[in-house]
């Protein structure tokens, strides 16, 4: 491509160091909102519990370096404590992953068990995530896009997320803000990593999708699944039946799908295992046996898979708000399958699954595949 502008790259940088100030802001402000709220902890999980997690999302794991390449996300989920004011929306996101009302319409479509929700006896956790997509083309050489293949396109976003629980389900709500475009650093992303690691960088990132905020509400429920007896120290069998819906500028959509894990000393807090809008990691039920105390080790398989609708994809079908052609049709229907393990000492889990995906572009030439790592530790703070 042509040569970039060091006055491009400078501003791209300049608006990184301002992203990342602005959020250390909203996490310091938000750490001290925690700390000061005084609210009873729920009686099998401590409220001063918060979990640290960070996804990364690449298709090196494939052997391949096109299409999805890379996704990076950073998520602090809180115990049961409330955010301060700054959330937006906050009161909002909480009517919708607790519901309201008790009767039997309510408890069947929420997942809660009947009287849980008037009897406020449901767990609240909050949560603050930093999320960046990079979509590439196979060919890094040429200055535009080739023909047939991916744009250009990459997605920052930072995400506020209300999550509440009981023994059988777990509902989370979460409002996304971001961008589409150069504004995203997808491209001074993907050269700092093909700087370190001396590969050829892609020269085509003049022809992204164009700047574009963005705006999404995320809805997801996961219902538990026990597949056998929950034995302390034992081998067990767990997992959860999963649907969303995902509204927005960004990306429009729903699917459903699910998880099974086998293995020894299963807790009920992990890591989902891939980076997604509303991605949790904290205890996802209230549990009873396994709640309690546990060895200080873990060791797990897990598949999954899930299918759905795309009904708008910013990075497929351009800017909603802009009369931009990404030069790819995309496809109405996607499904995905995943295997992997993980494990976990004592308050650190680490997790790997690999990907297979459905063709999201008629244009694709073939489904494609990457890996995902989650690493996931368990810290308290100080009242």
């Amino acid at each position: 491509m042509g040569k970039r502008s060091a006055n491009a790259s400078q501003s791209g940088w300049r608006h990184a160091g301002a992203s990342l100030r602005c959020l250390m802001a909203i996490v310091l402000a938000w750490s001290g909102g925690v700390a000061a709220n005084d609210d009873a902890p729920d009686e099998q999980t401590s409220g001063s519990d918060h979990y640290f997690s960070f996804y990364l999302d690449n298709d090196l794991f494939a052997n391949s370096d096109k299409d999805y390449t890379n996704g990076i996300r950073f998520s602090l989920i809180s115990g049961e404590r409330s955010l301060i004011s700054l959330a937006p929306f906050r009161d909002q996101l909480e009517r919708m992953a607790a519901w309201a009302g008790d009767d039997d319409t309510v408890s069947r479509w929420s997942g809660f068990a009947r009287g849980n929700v008037a009897d406020k006896n449901l767990q609240l956790n909050y949560g603050l995530s930093l999320t960046q997509l990079m979509f590439t083309p196979e060919d890094p050489f040429s200055t535009t896009q080739p023909e047939g293949q991916r744009r250009y396109a990459g997605w920052l976003g930072v995400g506020f997320s209300v999550h509440a629980s009981d023994e059988q389900a777990l509902n989370s709500a979460e409002l996304i803000i971001g961008t589409v475009g150069p504004r995203s650093l997808a491209e001074q992303a993907q050269d700092l990593v093909h700087d370190i690691r001396g590969i050829d960088k892609f020269q085509g990132w003049d022809d992204q999708v164009p700047n574009e905020f963005t705006l999404d509400l995320a809805l997801t429920q996961k219902r538990r699944l026990r597949l056998v007896d929950e034995r302390p120290s034992a081998f067990s069998v767990d997992g959860f039946t999963e649907g969303s819906l995902r509204l927005g500028t960004f990306r429009t959509g729903a699917r459903v799908g699910g998880l099974l894990r086998a293995g020894f000393h299963l807790t009920p807090d992990f890591s989902d295992p891939r980076l997604d809008a509303t991605a949790y990691s904290h205890r996802l039920f209230k549990s009873g046996k396994r709640a309690r105390a546990m060895p200080n080790w873990s060791l797990y398989g897990l598949l999954g898979a899930n299918a759905g609708a795309v009904l708008f994809d910013a990075t497929l079908d351009g800017p909603l708000f802009k009369n931009f052609e990404t030069g790819n049709t995309r496809e109405p229907w996607v499904a995905e399958s995943y295997l992997g393990f993980g494990f976990r000492w004592r308050t650190f889990e680490f997790s790997y699954v690999h990907t297979w995906r459905t063709r999201e572009f008629e244009e694709q030439d073939e489904r494609s595949a990457f890996g995902s790592l989650a690493v996931l530790f368990r810290f308290e703070l100080d009242h």
